[in-house]
């Protein structure tokens, strides 16, 4: 059974710090690109970072570039998102996604909450 269970949300002031992190299990943790979206209320669902199954390529959306770096460790199955420099406009609900373009399948997690407010 395919999970992603991401956890590290939580509330924290405008200018702090989170890591947020999403266990894989249940496919080929190292050949899926894994990203990290987020949805604000009434808002649409937007990337926010990705990285390649081996780890070489990293993108990242140009609102959080410079201050949220993605990584993964394929011997854990884990991705990780470190959020530094939070803004109230970073609150949001987090999801992490597997995608895997040759085999066509996408997997998402549950969710974890980030707000930021003093």
């Amino acid at each position: 059974q395919v999970q992603l269970a991401e956890s590290g949300g939580g509330l924290v002031q405008p200018g702090g710090s989170l890591r947020l992190s999403c266990a894989a299990s249940g496919f080929t943790f190292n050949g899926y690109t894994m990203s990290w979206h987020r949805q604000a209320p009434g808002k649409e669902r937007e990337l926010v970072a990705s990285i390649t199954a081996s780890g070489s390529i990293r993108t990242y959306a140009d609102s959080v570039k410079g201050r949220f770096t993605i990584s993964r460790d394929n011997a854990k199955n884990t991705v990780y998102l470190q959020m530094n420099s939070l803004e109230p406009e970073d609150t949001a609900v987090y999801y992490c996604r597997g995608s895997n373009r040759y085999r066509g399948t996408t997997y998402w997690g549950q969710g974890t909450q980030v707000t930021v407010s003093s």
